[in-house]
């Protein structure tokens, strides 16, 4: 696929205070708006004064997101930062790429006591990725705090984990497995923690990492906070955090308003499976796109669909749960910088990593769960960017695309002949 070149918009970030006026600009009291005085970035009197009137936010903190180029509101940081700051526990949901991790990260930011070096703020992710992701943007976020965070994760060295935990750490972000292992032997010290984050809270209160986390729970202070994101949230992991929550606040979307209205989708009929590999190839020679994910939904369909792409001379890269953590490291790497431009991968992928720079996303098999359905295609369109996703579907997977689209009330359209205009 051919590059185009695009300047790095700015990214959103807003605030709500149920109770301040905006200095100086007669807009009236946040109860006569209804939902809280939202301070407008760009207007009215200087950033800095008016963020320090509004939420106190220490000044440190409020450099680091200067630096961080952060200029307009999204709705949940509107909603959902001053809750978190004031100690409540949240079940915070927002659409895919509308800066739920800086919703959080800053929250927890306010929240440390730098004074203390010990972990306060333990924030939890179902994939390795993601779990460094939101690391890299809590050292941005706390970069003239001089605030320390580790990614405590799987596939590195539990020596190197040891060394960095001994040593203090103010926030963990990690996986649950890991986490686990390291409380168990005492490294993460968890008697200072005093908000716990699940990101991807859906996925994390699944089947498969559901029993980790009750255990992760037991080992904390009786008085920790607690703060569940996700872009889905099923009835079933709503119930389930009456066991760890006190009086939360929900902050919860309609399920016909979770797809992103930049993302457009369609469908490709291959009617056999055979058929697939031809229709990725006629796409791939024909549209210009910055940089594309391609989805399987197993480790062995990865590794096929790589080789074969090769062998037709097309550059792709490719990444899953099988793959030591160094190679998975690399291949990140180079994705982000823009060196690989084409990643195919499993689900491992799908859920809150952001490169800015993707716009087309291509399911090549549908995903098994309508929620993985949303977050595959939220790779795309980050920030207000437009995007696309196209869903390769044979006609056993014509019921399978019909019930995404009435569970989330859209409408995937067939892809139209002229491809080309789609990016």
């Amino acid at each position: 696929m051919r590059s185009s070149c695009s300047s790095r918009p700015r990214r959103s970030l807003s605030y709500v205070h149920e109770d301040a006026r905006l200095p100086d600009s007669g807009e009236g009291s946040a109860s006569s708006r209804g939902v809280g005085a939202v301070i407008d970035m760009g207007a009215f009197a200087p950033l800095e004064y008016r963020l320090r009137r509004a939420l106190n936010l220490r000044e440190d903190l409020l450099r680091g997101i200067y630096a961080y180029n952060f200029e307009k509101p999204s709705a949940i940081q509107q909603r959902a930062i001053i809750p978190i700051m004031r100690g409540r526990d949240v079940i915070a949901q927002a659409q895919s790429g509308t800066g739920k991790t800086a919703t959080f990260a800053i929250s927890a930011l306010q929240s440390i006591d730098l004074n203390i070096r010990e972990t306060q703020v333990l924030v939890l992710s179902p994939t390795r990725e993601l779990a460094v992701q939101i690391q890299t943007v809590v050292l941005a976020l706390g970069d003239y705090m001089n605030v320390s965070c580790h990614a405590c994760i799987g596939g590195t060295s539990v020596g190197e984990d040891i060394r960095k935990l001994e040593a203090g750490q103010q926030v963990v972000s990690g996986t649950p497995g890991r986490v686990f292992d390291m409380i168990r032997r005492r490294n993460l010290r968890t008697k200072d923690i005093k908000m716990l984050i699940l990101d991807e809270s859906d996925e994390l209160l699944n089947k498969g990492f559901k029993d980790q986390i009750y255990d992760i729970y037991r080992y904390l202070p009786p008085a920790t906070q607690v703060v569940i994101v996700s872009a889905t949230l099923p009835h079933d992991v709503l119930e389930m955090t009456t066991k760890f929550m006190t009086d939360p606040i929900r902050i919860l979307v309609k399920r016909d308003e979770l797809t992103l209205e930049g993302i457009k989708q369609f469908f490709v009929a291959v009617e056999k499976e055979d058929w697939k590999f031809d229709t990725l190839c006629d796409l791939y020679d024909t549209l210009t796109i910055t940089q594309a994910v391609i989805f399987c939904n197993t480790r062995r369909k990865v590794d096929w669909l790589t080789e074969k792409m090769r062998e037709a001379n097309f550059t792709v890269s490719s990444m899953h749960g099988e793959m030591v953590q160094k190679e998975r490291d690399a291949i990140m790497a180079e994705f982000r910088g823009g060196q690989s431009r084409v990643l195919i991968t499993t689900d491992v992928w799908a859920r809150g990593i952001d490169v800015q720079q993707v716009s087309l996303v291509i399911n090549y098999d549908l995903p098994s769960s309508r929620e993985n359905y949303l977050h595959r295609i939220g790779r795309s369109g980050r920030f207000g960017r437009k995007g696309v996703a196209i869903n390769f579907v044979t006609i056993e997977d014509v019921r399978i695309l019909r019930d995404i689209e009435q569970y989330y009330s859209t409408q995937i359209d067939e892809m139209p002949m002229n491809i080309t205009d789609l990016a």
